[in-house]
């Protein structure tokens, strides 16, 4: 009889708490659902954080997430759209970013668990989109030049390489026009040394005098033009947003794990790091909260965190305390947006196949577009006139008085051209020396930089993405030595200075 009752007041009790924990199940529905029309009427609601992996949670909350959507009508599911915990989590998935993802998962998929996240998850501000897919091997800085060779062999089997199965092969349009740099009388004893040094490390690149220019391009106007330097083989233009989404279908072939969102916090914890007979305190990064647009805030823990956040990997640093000032950690990653601008241009007279990516002393370029008489042109600007860089914007006027000019007096045929279109993209640029920033930070040693090519990411990412998974994986550099262009020649002051800057 004692065990009869016994037994019934365990079930009314239990029958109580099931009955208020329903109740709580509803109104968090219920408040849920307010939180969202009130979000749709413009008020700004705090983010419900789900905390990373291997920090405690009421068991309540726990049931909670997880039975929830039945109240909400939502499907339900145990995985989150941001993991709670990775291996390597990768910040930026542009470019750059799927290449370090591709070395890292095709070389070692069973090592690492890769995590990408990407807040522009269509890529309509990445500048790898936004660029003109140009790849040289004619640059002043030999580790320059054996990057962008492993590019181009890359590209040449690239169906080999990104080929996923049953899907069509991926195509990246590789035109093999080569670049032709124009060099007036007193830069030609500098553009022989570069073309030298080029072709020691192995580029097909040939010096062109003057009338050899005149007999292989004559529609060009060679006022002022002493010779010329000519990329005979791997050089061009291809399609980068084709390789973008090879590599990042490619990636998920292989378990790298692409989530949409937004990184607002790097978290950090103190720990105390041995110093000869005493220890010393320094920061670590742990993990990173990121807003997906459920209106969530989740926490992911990591190992490593890699900075390929591209014109953003200044933001990026400093919100993973690069640059606060302690000893070792005195500079901020010099890396910033610059906008740049591409027009497009219509000269049915111009020249077609046999034009290269030609390069003007003026600093103007031009290569064709298709086969129907289009052309797309650009400059950079002079350091006092830098564009605002809080929109894409296109500055019609800058095509008028400095890109055209410059372009009708070189190709005399596009005085009859006609701009037909222009978009505007940004630059991860360099503000120290224009040049690659790859490596860990001496401070924040789980952090690594893949950052600040100024223009030229588009043709160093995956010999980017190489090195890094050298450093992961061996702890050097195999491929090609990148260790000049770590952040340490900051601190030490010694800049690597490229001087062929388009």
């Amino acid at each position: 009889m004692n065990h009869c009752m016994r037994r019934r007041v365990s079930l009314k009790r239990l029958h109580s708490q099931l009955t208020l924990f329903t109740r709580r199940l509803c109104d968090k529905a219920s408040e849920n659902q307010t939180s969202k029309q009130k979000n749709e009427i413009g008020e700004q609601q705090e983010r419900e954080y789900i905390p990373p992996g291997g920090e405690a949670r009421n068991v309540t909350d726990i049931l909670l997430e997880d039975i929830k959507p039945i109240f909400q009508r939502q499907s339900s599911t145990t995985e989150l759209p941001i993991p709670r915990h990775t291996d390597i989590v990768i910040m930026g998935g542009g470019l750059v970013g799927a290449a370090v993802a591709y070395f890292l998962s095709s070389q070692s998929s069973k090592l690492y668990n890769v995590t990408v996240i990407e807040r522009d998850y269509s890529y309509t501000r990445a500048s790898s989109m936004l660029s003109c897919g140009g790849i040289r091997h004619q640059f002043s800085i030999p580790e320059n030049v054996q990057m962008s060779m492993f590019t181009s062999d890359f590209l040449k089997h690239y169906k080999e390489h990104l080929s996923v199965y049953d899907q069509d092969p991926p195509e990246v349009c590789f035109h093999h026009q080569g670049y032709l740099f124009l060099a007036p009388g007193d830069r030609v004893e500098f553009l022989e040394s570069c073309v030298k040094m080029q072709r020691e490390n192995g580029a097909k690149t040939v010096l062109l005098s003057k009338s050899q220019l005149a007999e292989k391009y004559p529609w060009l106007n060679l006022d002022g033009i002493e010779a010329g330097s000519l990329g005979t083989s791997g050089e061009g233009w291809f399609d980068p947003w084709q390789l973008v989404h090879s590599l990042k279908a490619k990636n998920i072939t292989n378990n790298v794990n692409y989530c949409e969102g937004n990184i607002v916090n790097i978290r950090q914890e103190v720990i105390q790091v041995p110093l000869e007979d005493e220890t010393t305190p320094r920061t670590r990064i742990v993990g990173v909260d990121v807003d997906h647009k459920n209106g969530k805030r989740y926490g992911c823990n990591a190992s490593l965190f890699v900075n390929c956040s591209g014109p953003w990997a200044g933001e990026i640093a400093t919100m993973a305390g690069v640059g606060t000032g302690e000893v070792g950690n005195e500079l901020p990653l010099p890396v910033e947006p610059r906008k740049r601008y591409v027009y497009t241009i219509h000269c049915p007279d111009g020249p077609m196949l046999d034009a290269p990516f030609l390069v003007d002393t003026s600093g103007v370029y031009f290569r064709r577009e298709g086969l129907g008489g289009h052309y797309i042109c650009g400059a950079s600007p002079t350091e006092d006139s830098e564009p605002d860089v809080n929109d894409l914007s296109v500055d019609y006027g800058f095509f008028t008085d400095f890109v055209w000019p410059a372009l009708a007096h070189r190709v005399p045929a596009f005085n009859n051209s006609k701009l037909k279109a222009a978009w505007a993209g940004y630059y991860d640029y360099n503000t120290v020396d224009q040049n690659l920033i790859i490596g860990p930070h001496p401070y924040h040693t789980n952090l690594i930089f893949a950052n600040g090519m100024s223009g030229h990411g588009v043709q160093q990412a995956l010999a980017i993405g190489r090195g890094i998974y050298e450093l992961i994986y061996y702890d050097e550099y195999k491929t090609i030595d990148l260790t000049r262009f770590q952040f340490e020649r900051f601190i030490n002051e010694t800049p690597i200075r490229e001087y062929a800057i388009v």
